[in-house]
């Protein structure tokens, strides 16, 4: 199914490290997507996101403001927002 996408700003991108807010307005996705390095996400605006893997599988994960949380590099997804708000993180990307 094509969504509309979610909104990524980049805010800062160096040698070392790569920042990104992403906005997910209801109804909106990364679209599917590997992650090249490791990483943080810190949620600003709470609440439950899908997660869709390449093998079609769906998990309802819920994030909360001031729970961040980190993930290894090859991570690979969709992040789509099924619900009727929106919901904001900042990326953290560790190039080194």
């Amino acid at each position: 199914m094509a969504r509309e996408l979610a909104t990524a700003t980049l805010q800062i991108d160096e040698a070392h490290v790569r920042v990104t807010e992403y906005r997910f307005p209801p109804g909106t996705a990364t679209g599917f997507h590997r992650h090249e390095y490791d990483y943080v996400v810190v949620p600003i605006v709470p609440g439950t996101l899908t997660i869709e893997t390449a093998d079609g599988s769906t998990t309802q994960v819920p994030i909360r403001f001031g729970e961040s949380y980190t993930r290894l590099k090859g991570v690979e997804h969709d992040v789509i927002n099924e619900t009727d708000s929106e919901i904001a993180f900042i990326e953290v990307e560790m190039k080194r």
